[in-house]
């Protein structure tokens, strides 16, 4: 067990809430925001600074008096930093920094228009040299930078290259943090000169991904411990390329730096006791019978709101999701084509997405006007009422290394309907849940009419609400898991001594 000792630690991350988010990481960034640092010395966020974080009203950010310079490729860049102080932190030194630069400064955090800017390679290599300059120039010497997804990989890299020799971050261990392997970073070998990485590193054991250079291989090779967002997860892309994407090898060689750590929910955020957008509270304190008549009343507002036919009893199924290929909405569309004609049923499915998928549903909504709706935007809001006013929540995915929804969609008493992947696995059982008997939409139809025939026996399925109403998916419960991750690589650094 690593000797502990009070900890300074540098989150750095393209997305955190509440200052941006496209997906999950954004959660998880902005939750370590807050929960870690009641247990740490300091704690310090580097986020880009994003034209969609400059253009909202209720965020209140200070500039850092003066501006630093990054050097690039035989140039440098002028930089300066905004800040803020982290909410919900309680502590004196928890502050958010931004890297303010033009290439931030325009629509969309990584793309417009379903296409990537072209420009991202150095974009996210200015800001991995941001982070570590940014560190210097406020004076915060960690003891950790926990780096996030690719956008990130470099940082370790440079510290075991270019700032090899620094003394300022002389103590300073690395971890890397998967949460989607299939979103690599991989670039042209120019950008290795825009890196300004020494050539000698562009090859198969280091940088070089099939005659690229990978930001995310840089932190599976340069970490000194890598992370991912759950246990089963890292088993998974250690199997071959479907679930490693070509670093299964990599990781298998890595395995006993591998950690796999269960995200947390924000259960204040998502608390169904106290959600304002819901048209009745209930909180897991309530009898079974009060629990389902203020289920039912949020589902009826549900229904009202959506042009669903009025009925209490007229099960469920809900959907917050990305509407693409990875989330299984090509089984969930053709399951409910299926299904709608002949079953007692609803659904209502939110997000955006694949636009052929779009299109298909927009067909079933037509076609089933009282059944099904689908709604292609991003509305929290109404996320918060689907996760209330379902019975049964869909995430039949191809993989998931950890999802959020199921452990939402649990606190809310509505059943998770899953595939046995990922998170999903390690999150959800069949005495809380449902689990896909095969991956293929027949097997998506099988199990949602089962759950749909358990439904109507009223002890078995409030048994299995109890049990997911029950389950503790707090952040307290992996904020420990996390310290002892860090623990071991300030451990194993100070050996490097």
């Amino acid at each position: 067990m690593p000797t502990k000792s009070p900890l300074r630690v540098l989150l750095a991350a393209s997305e955190a809430v509440p200052f941006c988010k496209t997906g999950g990481l954004a959660d998880v960034a902005g939750s370590l925001g807050v929960y870690l640092p009641p247990h740490v010395e300091e704690l310090t966020l580097f986020l880009p600074c994003y034209k969609a974080i400059k253009d909202q009203k209720s965020l209140k950010l200070s500039s850092v008096p003066k501006d630093f310079l990054i050097p690039l490729a035989g140039r440098v860049e002028r930089v300066r930093l905004l800040w803020s102080d982290l909410a919900g932190a309680g502590r004196r030194q928890s502050r958010g920094y931004l890297v303010d630069h033009p290439s931030f400064n325009r629509e969309g955090l990584y793309g417009t228009g379903g296409q990537d800017h072209p420009d991202n390679a150095q974009r996210f290599i200015l800001f991995a040299r941001s982070v570590l300059e940014g560190a210097k120039f406020v004076g915060f010497r960690p003891d950790i930078i926990h780096c996030h997804d690719w956008q990130t990989g470099l940082i370790p890299a440079y510290l075991k290259t270019v700032y090899h020799l620094d003394a300022f971050f002389r103590r300073t261990a690395s971890v890397f943090t998967i949460h989607n392997i299939a979103y690599q970073g991989n670039f042209p070998p120019a950008a290795m000169e825009d890196a300004g990485l020494p050539v000698e590193e562009f090859r198969m054991e280091k940088l070089e991904f099939f005659g690229q250079l990978s930001f995310l291989k840089a932190g599976l090779v340069y970490s000194d411990i890598i992370s991912t967002v759950s246990p089963n997860y890292a088993q998974e892309i250690q199997t071959g390329p479907d679930k490693g994407r070509g670093f299964e090898g990599l990781l298998r060689c890595r395995q006993h730096d591998l950690v796999g750590i269960i995200n947390g929910i924000d259960t204040k955020l998502w608390d169904p006791g106290q959600d304002p957008h819901l048209a009745c509270n209930y909180n897991h304190g309530r009898s079974p019978a009060k629990y389902a008549k203020a289920k039912a009343q949020c589902k009826l507002r549900l229904q009202k709101t959506l042009g669903l036919t009025e009925s209490a009893g007229t099960p469920m199924f809900g959907m917050v999701s990305r509407m693409d290929y990875q989330k299984g909405i090509d089984l969930v569309t053709e399951a409910l084509a299926e299904l709608l004609p002949g079953e007692n049923l609803q659904a209502v499915l939110l997000g955006v997405g694949d636009l052929r998928y779009q299109a298909q549903l927009n067909e079933l909504s037509k076609k089933f006007p009282g059944q099904f709706r689908a709604i292609f935007e991003f509305n929290d809001p109404l996320a918060h009422q689907i996760y209330a006013a379902s019975d049964c929540f869909l995430m039949p995915s191809r993989f998931e290394p950890c999802g959020l929804g199921q452990m939402i969609a649990m606190r809310y008493g509505s059943l998770p309907l899953v595939a046995k992947t990922g998170g999903l696995a390690d999150t959800v059982t069949e005495e809380k849940g449902f689990m896909l008997s095969e991956f293929s939409t027949a097997g998506l139809a099988k199990t949602m009419t089962h759950a749909l025939r358990l439904y109507q026996d009223h002890a078995a399925w409030n048994r299995l609400v109890k049990n997911a109403i029950d389950t503790d998916f707090s952040w307290e419960n992996s904020i420990g898991k996390y310290l002892e991750m860090y623990q071991t690589a300030a451990s194993r650094k100070a050996a490097e001594k």
